[in-house]
């Protein structure tokens, strides 16, 4: 199964348009699927379909066979709540609440999902494909990441009313947005129209 030809999580947002937007990890696309305190009210994780139709969403393809339960649905709640705040206190060069650390490091603790190469030669998925197995992978990637050398690259939106997390993978280390299609295009539509006002 080839790749999606454009990288990211579909969104959509408040006046209802949609846009595509590539955090640069599998961790931080768990993110966009709520969070905790005041980003509760984004909460789309409420049954095991839930999870499975983000796994289909995200950069984990192909999508194995998920059979998810109603507990591993609190569990990711859990973690994406717990690596919500470590990404953030990451990105704001803060210390990371041992708690959450603590959540991600038992999730990393058990087996992830095991990569295989079927008979045709595409990437497939070996034994079972439950949604532990999942976010053991999620939390792997956590790992990975926050211990590798793009962790100083983890960045929040600069858009005053985004809290969207992204890796910035950019050569000069400058980018600023979720993404230019959304955030990036209302700030320079602002900064166009607070030039032509302050022209006429």
């Amino acid at each position: 199964m080839e790749p999606p030809a454009s990288p990211g999580i579909p969104m959509r947002s408040f006046s209802g348009s949609t846009y595509r937007f590539d955090p640069g990890a599998l961790c931080l696309e768990l993110l966009t699927t709520g969070g905790p305190g005041e980003f509760r009210r984004f909460e789309v994780l409420h049954a095991p379909d839930d999870l499975v139709a983000w796994a289909e969403r995200s950069r984990l393809t192909p999508t194995p066979a998920l059979r998810v339960a109603e507990a591993e649905v609190a569990d990711a709640r859990r973690l994406r709540d717990a690596l919500f705040r470590v990404t953030t206190a990451r990105a704001l060069d803060e210390p990371a609440p041992s708690e959450d650390v603590a959540v991600l490091n038992e999730a990393a603790a058990r087996p992830p999902l095991t990569p295989v190469i079927g008979p045709d030669g595409a990437r497939g998925w070996a034994g079972t494909a439950d949604g532990t197995r999942l976010l053991a992978t999620v939390a792997h990637d956590a790992v990975e990441l926050l211990t590798g050398p793009y962790a100083h690259r983890i960045r929040m939106c600069a858009a005053d009313n985004c809290a969207l997390l992204y890796v910035d993978t950019s050569r000069p280390g400058r980018r600023r947005w979720c993404s230019m299609e959304h955030c990036g295009n209302r700030h320079k539509v602002r900064t166009l129209r607070a030039r032509r006002s302050a022209e006429g």
